[in-house]
């Protein structure tokens, strides 16, 4: 009797194990890899894998279109819920072989290793990353990762600077309580 309630409770938590692994790994955010999207995932397997969720594609027109302000396609992914979780852009426009280019992050669900997610603070940013530079544009600083090929950009007026400034920013001048804009992961 013993045994077998022994052998009961084993295969549980072994199944739970399992779950809470495959769950994890849904969501987990590295160098080349956004949940089961990797470097070599193409569009169609990008259909495929979320294939319960919604998918909707603004596509540029290539060189034939007259719409010369849209560069890239995209392919923003939703939850049935209607939560916006990822927007794909792939490398080659118009091209269902393409693979991606980038990946830009929606839900705080994502996360790395180290925690980082939407919802991180500079100053757990720069605690368990490093930071190999800022960029600056009018309306935030750009935060270079690349041992993640990641960029987070974090809103000017956070840091305590006026919007539509061109001024230089260093790590020591943004705030620690400074929060993401905006998360980018790089394919490339």
């Amino acid at each position: 009797m013993y045994k077998n309630v022994l052998r009961l409770l084993s295969i549980a938590l072994l199944t739970l194990l399992f779950v809470q692994c495959g769950n994890g790994n849904r969501f987990e955010v590295g160098k080349g890899k956004v949940g089961e999207l990797t470097v070599n995932t193409t569009m169609l397997d990008v259909e495929k894998i979320f294939a319960k969720d919604s998918i909707v594609k603004n596509l540029s027109e290539g060189s034939l279109g007259d719409n010369y302000f849209q560069d890239d396609d995209e392919y923003m992914i939703y939850e049935k819920g209607g939560k916006h979780l990822l927007t794909i852009v792939p490398k080659e426009q118009l091209d269902s072989t393409s693979t991606i280019k980038s990946i830009q992050i929606f839900d705080n669900r994502f996360a790395t290793k180290s925690g980082l997610n939407l919802d991180s603070s500079f100053e757990e940013i720069n605690l368990n990353n490093t930071i190999s530079k800022v960029e600056t544009s009018l309306s935030s600083a750009t935060l270079f990762i690349d041992d993640l090929n990641v960029t987070i950009a974090l809103d000017k007026e956070d840091l305590g600077l006026k919007s539509f400034s061109t001024q230089k920013i260093s790590l020591d001048q943004i705030p620690g309580l400074a929060k993401v804009k905006s998360f980018i992961v790089w394919f490339n």
